[in-house]
């Protein structure tokens, strides 16, 4: 078994695993402020409450593994990034600290403080992700020595700053979509209209960023060749997009966010096949970008790893399962509510 190969894989299934889960979590506070009154703010915050800190057990999983397995990758990359990450350390700090603090008193510039707190660290969270995904598909100014040599400003060009948008659209629709699943009455005959709106944001920015990447990363395409069977993924992905209005339409949200589940799994897939064996590459030289091979740990230590992720992984999984299963049905605003 090729080790190497295989934690690309599980990086990549945990990657997809943390955007479909986080991703509604985030998009429920990116449409925040769209609601009218605080009771309805109130179940918005609600929707997740049970859910987004073990949705983020996905992210840190992520790092985790990424160090342990990629030590080279995680150094370089954290390096590059480090105010940006700083940014986005904060802004998950608030997103968490607004949902716990916002209900504590009844004062409305209080509430109406965390619930912009709330918005702001989704929005900007969801934007830093996707900018970090649009560096790391077109190419980070990577050296010889494996060293980040660039500025934050190198980081911050059209392509990733398109990709930081394209992400929260998407976000924003796998979150309307999930609320047509938690929410009832008028509210929910509003989030119908949202799922239309948000949906064709993302469709915009869907088309707009997949043409800039064929233009602009040339080196997306590249597996496709030696890997045709892939076109059955992008066909997979069109089909799962194109559902989403059918669903929408016919007032089936299950039907409509299990096909945005679907559509960003493959994204995330082809996010993995645009860039390996690369995990990072180097703008200055294609030799010198960062690779499973090059960037990775021992065979010892991947070995090892390999077998703790097959004994750990079935309990995060369950747990992810039970705690979706547990919390299924609408909302309701109790007494212990956020």
């Amino acid at each position: 078994m090729d080790l190497n190969l295989l934690w690309f894989v599980l990086l990549g299934i945990l990657l997809a695993g943390y955007a479909i889960l986080d991703g509604f979590d985030l998009g429920v506070g990116i449409l925040h402020p769209f609601t009218k009154t605080d009771q309805e703010r109130r179940i918005l915050m609600n929707s997740i409450g049970p859910l987004w800190d073990g949705n983020e057990v996905w992210l840190v999983t992520f790092g985790g593994a990424m160090f342990a397995a990629f030590p080279e990758v995680y150094a370089t990359v954290f390096s590059g990034f480090y105010t940006p990450f700083m940014l986005l350390l904060f802004a998950l700090i608030f997103r968490a600290v607004s949902m716990e603090f916002r209900s504590k008193r009844q004062n409305p510039a209080w509430r109406q403080t965390w619930d912009w707190a709330f918005f702001g660290g989704s929005t900007l969270a969801t934007f830093l992700f996707g900018v970090a995904v649009g560096n790391a598909l077109q190419g980070m100014p990577i050296g010889a020595d494996k060293e980040f040599t660039g500025t934050t400003l190198d980081l911050v060009r059209p392509y990733p700053v398109l990709v930081g948008l394209f992400a929260v659209a998407t976000f924003a629709m796998h979150g309307s979509l999930y609320l047509s699943l938690k929410t009832e009455g008028e509210l929910h005959k509003r989030i119908h209209g949202w799922n239309w709106r948000t949906f064709g944001f993302f469709l915009v920015l869907f088309l707009f960023t997949t043409v800039f990447t064929l233009v602009q990363v040339p080196l997306a395409t590249r597996n496709f060749d030696q890997h045709p069977w892939v076109w059955l993924v992008v066909v997979l992905n069109i089909l799962a997009v194109s559902n989403i209005p059918r669903a929408i339409y016919r007032a089936r949200p299950l039907h409509a966010f299990i096909s945005s589940c679907a559509a960003i799994a493959a994204l995330t897939f082809l996010f993995g096949v645009a860039l390996f064996p690369d995990l990072v590459h180097s703008s200055l030289s294609p030799d010198w970008s960062l690779n499973v091979y090059n960037g990775a740990s021992s065979q010892k230590t991947l070995a090892i790893m390999r077998n703790i992720a097959f004994l750990g992984m079935p309990f995060v999984l369950a747990y992810t399962c039970v705690i979706l299963w547990v919390f299924r049905g609408k909302v309701k605003i109790g007494h212990f509510s956020y």
